[in-house]
């Protein structure tokens, strides 16, 4: 993934990143320029016109619970949070940006990256990685934010802190600590977060690891709602108990995009077969993805790849779903598919495959959410015949 050489000294671009550069939100309106330009030959577009098409009305007021595009009163909201990302893409060169008047005008340059980060918000925090990573390079800044993540205390937070803001007030427009320390969080915990580490919270170094959630613009997750969940309560009385307002309107969105991303790697990688090849029914084209636990009981998992699995037509709906009823679940069906996700999920992991698509992790955690078993998590790192017998186990 190439990016454009960018050193700040030079461009003096203080927005080369912005506040709205979550990859949960870089992701989405990715998304949404891919939907606009679908049918178009790469013709010029506005923040205003991907605001304001379709695709974006349908997902961004249910996804992100924002106003509708047309309020007037939140325009200044969406403004930045369109114009912020598709800004640092221009920046990237994933947009080709041109001025007319005083309006930014843009189309596609690199249709696969733009692509890429569209497909899923883990594409979204790799890009965001290597850009961030790149910029700072080019501005010479990389070596002091690696100090950083060596020493890991107080003082050298406070240095890298300092050091950024007098890059930026020096280097670009910008002249307020305030705005240097907002775009300086989305700098640094990205990169945090891919190496493990410490990072920002509120003003200070973190007391924890960053982790993924925090990197997120819509930070409301099941996994959050169970971290205080005692072992022994089920998941179903501790919501009884605590209840939430979850956006299932976002998992939803989500769980399309992880089966579209599957089913491209599926083709691309295993040549469109089906990822349970246990009986005669195997030999026609994956073209089905489907929720081994069904989006509609198991929300909080309906988007992890480790959920879904390719099948063809005839296993999906005669056999997956009895008698093509979509709403019931064969369970004799469901063990074998989950033990055969197992295994292309340990080809992926161990095998030669370039491109690794799934976690051993978020493997137990679906197995978690999906039995109702908080001791799948003491399973050791990669130790798959344990998680073949607890399969087994659950289905005797």
């Amino acid at each position: 993934m190439k990016i454009l050489l960018n050193d700040i000294r030079v461009s003096h671009n203080g927005r080369w990143i912005d506040q709205k550069c979550t990859p949960d939100v870089v992701s989405i309106i990715a998304d949404c320029i891919c939907a606009f330009n679908s049918e178009k030959e790469n013709e010029l577009f506005t923040s205003m016109d991907i605001w304001h098409s379709d695709y974006t009305r349908k997902n961004i007021l249910s996804i992100f619970k924002k106003p509708g595009v047309d309020d007037e009163a939140a325009r200044n909201e969406y403004d930045k949070f369109f114009q912020q990302p598709m800004e640092m893409l221009a920046n990237a060169g994933v947009l080709l940006k041109e001025k007319q008047g005083t309006r930014n005008f843009y189309k596609i340059g690199r249709w696969d990256i733009l692509e890429y980060i569209a497909i899923r918000e883990r594409n979204a925090l790799v890009f965001l990685c290597r850009y961030i990573e790149k910029v700072l390079n080019d501005s010479g800044l990389l070596p002091d934010f690696e100090r950083f993540f060596v020493s890991q205390d107080k003082d050298a937070y406070d240095e890298i802190k300092q050091i950024f803001s007098d890059f930026i007030i020096n280097n670009t427009p910008i002249n307020g600590q305030t705005e240097c320390r907002r775009i300086f969080i989305k700098v640094i915990n990205p990169l945090a977060y891919e190496r493990n580490a410490l990072g920002t919270e509120k003003g200070r170094i973190s007391e924890h690891i960053i982790t993924y959630d925090m990197l997120m613009y819509n930070r409301n997750n099941f996994r959050d709602i169970y971290a205080n969940k005692p072992k022994g309560i089920t998941r179903k009385q501790y919501l009884e108990i605590h209840p939430v307002e979850v956006n299932i309107a976002y998992y939803h969105y989500q769980s399309a995009k992880a089966k579209r991303f599957l089913r491209v790697f599926n083709d691309n990688y295993r040549n469109s077969e089906s990822e349970y090849q246990g009986d005669i029914y195997a030999n026609d084209k994956a073209t089905q993805m489907h929720h081994i636990f069904p989006e509609s009981e198991f929300p909080e998992i309906c988007y992890y790849l480790e959920n879904i699995i390719a099948l063809t037509p005839t296993q999906h709906f005669n056999y997956a779903h009895p008698d093509g009823q979509t709403q019931k679940i064969n369970k004799a069906y469901q063990q074998l598919l989950l033990l055969a996700k197992t295994d292309r999920i340990k080809e992926n992991l161990t095998g030669d495959c370039r491109e690794k698509i799934y976690s051993f992790d978020n493997l137990k955690h679906i197995l978690v959410v999906g039995f109702d078993n908080d001791n799948i998590e003491d399973i050791g790192l990669d130790d798959y015949v344990s998680i073949m017998n607890i399969i087994n186990a659950h289905y005797a």
